[in-house]
């Protein structure tokens, strides 16, 4: 397979996670450090809330190795504003304190809630705003989205789609390509050796057509969400 697979957690700041897969005793200032040297990626999750200060970048990026990459949630205020209110003046502010990840940001994760339904309009005008040169990917949360024109705007934008597998679906999303690398988001609470072993067949296509893809499992009480991500990076190194 020529893509590159980067598999990791949502956050990585949970001490519970000890013993099953932090040591026990390990400092809370020492998790991210040791997060890094199982896991290649991490989707962080206080992005979200608030955007991230220069000391905090630079204590992620010294905390893990080079070849270590982070994978941002867009913060939810600047998120709304850039989408549905004014993305010339907003986006700017979203990204820019960004920049500081350098070549370490694998991408921007950009979630677009449920109760935010399709406007072509908007896409376009937050797409025409958003800088060329940082990897975007956007998690559509409303089926409205989910058409051929939205795919397409997103693939002439070169933003990647995020497919999302949530507890209740009743079938796994759809991988669809319309960036440069794939991100995939496995939210259920457990997933079995064979649901796992599915997963690595559908992605193993895209591996081989040499694109690279991200793979997120859900943070939880107990670490079994790390555990998962470990062994689905063991299965498809092994083929």
């Amino acid at each position: 397979m020529a893509g590159t697979l980067r598999v990791g957690t949502s956050g990585f700041a949970y001490p519970k996670w000890s013993p099953r897969f932090y040591p026990a005793g390990l400092r809370a200032a020492d998790l991210l450090g040791h997060y890094a040297t199982r896991l290649s990626v991490c989707e962080l999750n206080n992005t979200y809330y608030q955007q991230p200060t220069a000391a905090k970048v630079d204590a992620w990026l010294a905390a893990t190795p080079p070849s270590f990459r982070f994978a941002v949630k867009a913060q939810r205020g600047g998120s709304y504003r850039s989408l549905l209110v004014d993305p010339g003046a907003a986006v700017p502010w979203l990204t820019e304190p960004l920049r500081r990840f350098g070549d370490r940001l694998g991408t921007i994760l950009f979630r677009v809630p449920d109760g935010t339904a399709r406007s072509d309009e908007r896409l376009a005008a937050f797409l025409a705003a958003w800088p060329r040169d940082l990897p975007l990917t956007m998690e559509l949360q409303n089926p409205s989205w989910h058409v051929d024109e939205v795919f397409a705007a997103l693939a002439a934008a070169g933003a990647a789609i995020c497919a999302t597998d949530l507890p209740d679906d009743p079938e796994p999303p759809a991988i669809r390509r319309s960036g440069p690398f794939l991100y995939l988001r496995l939210r259920r609470h457990d997933y079995s050796r064979a649901e796992l072993e599915a997963w690595a067949d559908r992605l193993e296509p895209f591996l081989a057509d040499e694109v690279d893809a991200f793979v997120f499992f859900r943070h939880d009480e107990v670490g079994r969400g790390a555990e998962l991500a470990l062994e689905f990076a063991a299965i498809v190194a092994d083929r």
